[in-house]
């Protein structure tokens, strides 16, 4: 399934530019879960998150984007578009 939108996948994990933030004071938003958590309990490489969240990667299977989605708790239409599901994408 193709990723709908990056920064819509963003709003649900924390960043690069969330950590930085942190770092420097700035409050997080404590409903984020972190890529390790989200690739861990999705049975995905914490990498693979990273390539999606960066726009690297926009596809995955069926069953790996519903296990995303399940995880972040959001039906899997939100992250991504049905339509346009692919049959030899990886993860």
């Amino acid at each position: 399934m193709r990723l709908s939108s990056t920064q819509r996948l963003r709003t649900f994990i924390y960043t690069k530019e969330d950590m930085d933030a942190y770092r420097n004071g700035t409050p997080i938003d404590s409903r984020k879960i972190t890529q390790r958590s989200l690739a861990r309990r999705a049975e995905v490489s914490q990498a693979f998150i990273s390539q999606l969240a960066s726009g690297k990667k926009t596809s995955c299977k069926p069953e790996t984007a519903e296990r995303i989605a399940e995880v972040i708790g959001v039906d899997v239409t939100v992250l991504f578009d049905p339509e346009n599901a692919l049959t030899s994408c990886v993860a």
